[in-house]
C-alpha cells in the first residue's frame, strides 16, 4: 500500500502558509494552488533556500515517522523548468527520499524569485528552524538582490524592527572562526553579538576561552570591556589590534584545517602545547586521520 495521505488530510493543510501578497497569481489558475502527489524523483531543491543544515539524527526520527504515518503537510512547490522546485517544506522532502516514498504531496504556486525566497526565510522562522546566520544571510539576499530596505524586511517577515534587522545582519561582519562557532551552536546568537566589531585575533582569542571556560555573555562584555580599558590605559585607540601572538597565524590555519578550535598555551620559556578538542569518537577518528 502506498504511503501517503491519510484520512482528514485536508484537514492538516495550512491555511495560513501564504500571504495572498506573496503569489499574484493565487486566484488566476486554480489547478496551481490545488494538492498533488509529485513524483519525488521531478522535485529539487531550491539552491536559494536560507536553510543550510538539516540535522541528521532529527531528519532520520523524521522519516521513520513517515513510514508510520505517511506525510502529514504537503510540501509547497514552484514550476521549474519540467521539474518543480521546493519553496517550503526542505526537510519533509529529504525525510521522505530516506522513508522511500516515491510521490510526495505538494502544493502547487507560482513564485518570483523574491516571493520564492520571503516565503521560504518566512517558514522557517515560523518554524524556529534557521541558525542565525542563515536568517542573516537570507535578510542579505532580500536587501541586495531585491533592493529591500530593512524597513520592508522587516515588515515581511514578521514585523521585525529596523534595529532587529540590522543586529542580525551585523553577525555576517564577524570573523569565519566565530561564525563557524555560532553555526555549530558552540556559542550563542547573544555571544557572538558581543565579538562584533573587535579585531579578528581579538575576537577569535575571547571565541577560544568563552568556549573552554564556559563565559557567560554577561561573562565575556566584561572580559571586552577591561580589554578596551587596558587599550585606553596604553594609549591605544580602542579599535586598534593589540601585539599579535607569534602563533596566532598559525593557530588560525590549523584551526582551519581541522575544523576545529585549536588553542596553544606558552610559557615565558616558549615551551607550550597544542590542544585540539573533539566532540566525541567520530570527531576524534576525523581529526587524527587529518593529522596522519
Amino acid at each position: 500500500m502506498k504511503k501517503g495521505l491519510g484520512r482528514g488530510f485536508d484537514s492538516l493543510i495550512p491555511t495560513n502558509l501564504f500571504d495572498e501578497a506573496f503569489d499574484p497569481t493565487a486566484g488566476q489558475d486554480a489547478t496551481m494552488s490545488q494538492l498533488r502527489q509529485i513524483p519525488i524523483t521531478d522535485i529539487t531543491p531550491d539552491p536559494d533556500q536560507p536553510r543550510r543544515f538539516f540535522d541528521e539524527e532529527a531528519l532520520r526520527e523524521l522519516a521513520d515517522s513517515i513510514r508510520r504515518h505517511g506525510v502529514v503537510q504537503p510540501i509547497v512547490v514552484t514550476p521549474h523548468g519540467a521539474q518543480f522546485m521546493i519553496v517550503a517544506g526542505e526537510r519533509r522532502w529529504r525525510a521522505a527520499q530516506l522513508a522511500g516514498l516515491v510521490e510526495m504531496p505538494s502544493i502547487i504556486r507560482s513564485l518570483s524569485d523574491q516571493h520564492r525566497l520571503e516565503v521560504s526565510l518566512i517558514e522557517n522562522l515560523q518554524r524556529r528552524d534557521l541558525n542565525p546566520l542563515e536568517t542573516a544571510t537570507a535578510y542579505m539576499k532580500l536587501r541586495d538582490q531585491f533592493n529591500m530596505t530593512l524597513e520592508q524586511i522587516g515588515q515581511h517577515v514578521g514585523g521585525k524592527s529596523v534595529s532587529a534587522i540590522s543586529n542580525t545582519l551585523r553577525l555576517l561582519k564577524l570573523p569565519s572562526v566565530v561564525r563557524t562557532a555560532l553555526f555549530e551552536n558552540k556559542i550563542s546568537e547573544g555571544q557572538a553579538r558581543t565579538l562584533v566589531g573587535l579585531p579578528d585575533d581579538v575576537a577569535e582569542d575571547l571565541l577560544r576561552q568563552t568556549i573552554h571556560q564556559g563565559w557567560s555573555v554577561r561573562k565575556l562584555e566584561q572580559m571586552i570591556a577591561a580589554w578596551k580599558r587596558s587599550q585606553q590605559s596604553s594609549g591605544l585607540a580602542s579599535t586598534s589590534k593589540p601585539a599579535r601572538s607569534p602563533h596566532a597565524s598559525s593557530v588560525a590555519r590549523l584551526s582551519k584545517k581541522l575544523r576545529a578550535d585549536i588553542t596553544v598555551r606558552t610559557s615565558k620559556r616558549g615551551a607550550g602545547q597544542i590542544i585540539i578538542p573533539f566532540k566525541d569518537q567520530a570527531d576524534f577518528e576525523r581529526i587524527r586521520d587529518l593529522i596522519g
